[in-house]
């Protein structure tokens, strides 16, 4: 038996081929459970969670989620249509 080898000579090819192969493999919720388990584990073992304070930060993450939800209206210089 003789091993066919092909180097891929242009970056791009090889990218967009990469992509496609990706774009194609259907996603697995159990496999995918799997690896967040595994680096909860790894993150829990190397100390960083859960965190020492949990409601460290707190104040921005309320901040922002004000800031994201926010209803915009309509003021004297914007006025509905």
């Amino acid at each position: 038996m003789v091993a066919v080898i092909h180097k891929i000579k242009s970056s791009e090819v090889w990218k967009q081929w990469e992509k496609e192969y990706l774009r194609r493999q259907k996603s697995d919720f159990f496999h995918n459970l799997k690896i967040y388990e595994a680096l909860y584990e790894e993150a829990r073992l190397l100390g960083v969670l859960p965190p020492a304070n949990p409601l460290e930060g707190i104040e921005v993450k309320i901040k922002l989620a004000k800031a994201l939800n926010a209803i915009a209206t309509a003021g004297k210089d914007r006025s509905l249509p």
